[in-house]
């Protein structure tokens, strides 16, 4: 069964941006022992990515003449005309996320879809109960401010079904979303 996994980096306060959208602060931890493993392993479970718009324009910023994900289906939630990347797969979605997860999840195949980047679409995802995953990898760094891990309206349950330590004080906790926040009666 496919699985919508958010698979994300975070500083200890829970930041995965600095205030100046940069990523300097993670990739200080990049050849963390076991780190590059890690990501490979997941990669290899992943047929689909999704991002927002925001994550997709500092994705092509900083490779600018790669495509980081390859051959891999890709859906972009934007409500911004936005360039493509050549000979990438990418397709430009408006609307709400869950509306698409069908869709998303028939090219992903038998693979799981990785929501990639920004907390708002993960926020929207598990609002809409399309979450299954967070593997959350915590790095021993404070940011006191930036873009949050998610942008939710409520509380979120999850449950810890995994925990790992690697080298440089980093942890990777793996959580179920048991439940996604309960509606406002007042929507």
């Amino acid at each position: 069964m496919t699985r919508f996994r958010y698979y994300v980096a975070a500083s200890v306060d829970g930041y995965i941006a600095d205030e100046q959208e940069s990523l300097d602060w993670l990739t200080a931890f990049d050849s963390t022992e076991g780190i590059e493993e890690a990501i490979g392993a997941f990669m290899d479970q992943v047929g689909a990515v999704v991002m927002g718009a925001d994550t997709y324009t500092w994705l092509v910023r900083h490779s600018p003449h790669e495509w980081p994900y390859g051959h891999l289906p890709a859906w972009v939630f934007t409500h911004r005309e936005l360039p493509g990347v050549p000979e990438a797969d990418i397709t430009f979605v408006r609307g709400e996320p869950a509306e698409w997860v069908p869709d998303i999840r028939e090219a992903a195949g038998e693979r799981d879809v990785w929501v990639l980047g920004g907390g708002s679409l993960a926020g929207q995802l598990v609002e809409a109960g399309c979450l299954d995953e967070l593997i959350l990898t915590t790095v021993p760094v404070v940011l006191g401010g930036g873009r949050r891990l998610f942008a939710t309206r409520g509380e979120v349950r999850l449950m810890l079904t995994q925990r790992r330590s690697f080298a440089d004080g980093v942890v990777e906790d793996t959580y179920d979303v048991v439940a996604p926040p309960a509606a406002d009666p007042g929507e």
